[in-house]
């Protein structure tokens, strides 16, 4: 994702297919992969996580061929994730998709912070896990920190993002080969089921509950599709995000079985996160705790980086399409989307403050931050879906290529529609008390334009988002909603 940013500003469009995969890989590897060994140990052993990562790969690969379809077919529209929902489905479908997809990265934003700061807890214990004062006040010096220099211009922040992209995938190869390399044949039988151990549910159970994990490090797959405008080819597009897509897989199922192979379930399942750092201690010795924590640090705070910029363009780009309210299209002098940064900012910061009373803020952020991404993913699925059963765009097509396009569109909307599920009704109620409030800037956007508010279907859809927020709300309030 090292040079999205840097080439915003170029008047002609020069990603090519290498700059637009490593988009996808540097927004996919961030903190998420650094927390895989106890999220999957603590719910499953070796057959668990091959199947769970069977079922992640190929549902997240029909949506990588989602995204590669609707660049092909539908290559006008150019303005990320959010641009899907809206033509398919309307300007509120598409509204709640942007906005979805930008609170997905606050969240995400916010859990980088709090990853830090339980790295730093190893070391020093007033940070704790990462939800204590310090650790809040520290991450919040590094929100603002990081608002200036990505406010001085983006080109400064691109030059920071290249040097470390290297950084946070090196120490993650280094980990997988030393800990293949001490492979324990006795811990790999044992750990095979791990039911030997007692403490896990049904084999469908143990895979159901790692499905949020899963998704959340696969969150990003869409990075080259946000910036595709930029693409020299529009096939590119599409390439770039299968080809990202399966190099990550690769990283983070050895990440996963690699940490089986060295370490028993029971203890997987216990280690402190960031649980890499845990596991590559208990083989290496007091060394491998500094070195990955460093690797840690330099990948949250690149990833920080990459999604910041993420946000503040997926609220920039709607605002100058006229799908959110003008003041978040300006931008400053030095062409930085200003107000949709400092929107970002506050809304890291707001959720920093709430991690002072989650009870477990590192769970609580990437549950979150991977419920509010299903809602962009599945209206984009769904979309795939309606071009290929509608025929829109095929004109020309031969018909065996959208039926298979058509299958796979199929594949990956009920693969979203699994993952709703997965995520339980707590984090879909979440969801809606965040929507709700926030067609305040719909309403405001549409007043701007002297346009209707809403159609018939798009009010039965916005009572219906209001009402899963008044229950969210109340659950909140009562306490049968716990943080």
């Amino acid at each position: 994702m090292a040079q999205q940013a840097e080439e915003q500003a170029a008047p002609v469009a020069t990603m090519s297919v290498p700059t637009l995969t490593a988009m996808v890989v540097g927004g996919m590897v961030g903190a998420g992969v650094f927390s895989l060994p106890a999220r999957f140990g603590v719910a499953t052993g070796i057959l668990g996580s091959l199947i769970a990562w069977a079922i992640a790969g190929a549902g997240m690969l029909m949506l990588a061929f989602v995204f590669q379809n609707l660049a092909i077919r539908r290559p006008d529209l150019d303005s990320g994730v959010f641009i899907y929902a809206k033509a398919g489905f309307g300007d509120y479908a598409g509204f709640n998709s942007a906005i979805g997809f930008w609170a997905s990265s606050v969240a995400g934003n916010t859990f980088y912070w709090v990853f830090i700061g339980a790295t730093l807890g190893a070391f020093f214990d007033g940070f704790g896990d990462g939800d204590t004062v310090l650790a809040v006040g520290l991450a919040t010096c590094g929100v603002w920190l990081f608002h200036y220099l990505i406010a001085r211009g983006v080109r400064d922040a691109a030059v920071i993002n290249r040097i470390v992209t290297v950084f946070k995938i090196l120490p993650i190869l280094v980990f997988i080969v030393v800990l293949l390399v001490s492979l324990d044949a006795g811990v790999v039988a044992d750990n095979w089921l791990a039911t030997g151990y007692g403490d896990l549910d049904g084999l469908g159970d143990q895979v159901r509950s790692t499905m949020l994990i899963t998704t959340f490090v696969f969150i990003g797959i869409e990075g080259a599709s946000v910036y595709s405008r930029y693409a020299r080819r529009r096939e590119d597009v599409g390439r770039a995000t299968v080809l990202g897509f399966l190099s990550v897989l690769s990283i983070f199922a050895l990440v996963t079985l690699s940490s089986y192979a060295v370490v028993p379930q029971p203890e997987l399942a216990a280690t402190r996160q960031p649980s890499m750092v845990g596991v590559f201690e208990s083989v290496v010795g007091d060394w491998g705790e500094v070195f990955i924590s460093v690797a840690v640090i330099v990948s949250v705070l690149g990833a920080y980086l990459a999604w910041t910029l993420m946000a503040a363009e997926v609220m920039f780009i709607p605002a100058r399409a006229d799908d959110f309210p003008a003041f978040l299209g300006r931008e400053n002098a030095a062409g930085t989307p200003i107000t949709a940064l400092v929107v970002t900012s506050l809304g890291v910061q707001a959720l920093l403050a709430l991690t002072l009373v989650v009870t477990d803020a590192l769970n609580f952020l990437l549950d979150l931050a991977t419920s509010l991404a299903l809602l962009p993913y599945l209206l984009a699925a769904a979309y795939a879906l309606k071009l290929g059963l509608t025929g829109e765009s095929y004109d020309g097509v031969a018909p065996a290529v959208r039926r298979r396009e058509t299958i796979v569109a199929g594949a990956a909307t009920a693969y979203t529609i699994f993952l709703f599920d997965a995520a339980g009704l707590q984090f879909l109620l979440l969801s809606t008390v965040i929507l709700a409030p926030s067609a305040l800037l719909f309403v405001k956007a549409r007043s701007e334009r002297g346009l209707r508010l809403f159609t018939p279907t798009e009010m039965g859809v916005f009572a219906l988002v209001a009402v899963g927020a008044v229950i969210g709300a109340v659950g909140l309030w009562t306490g049968r909603i716990v943080l």
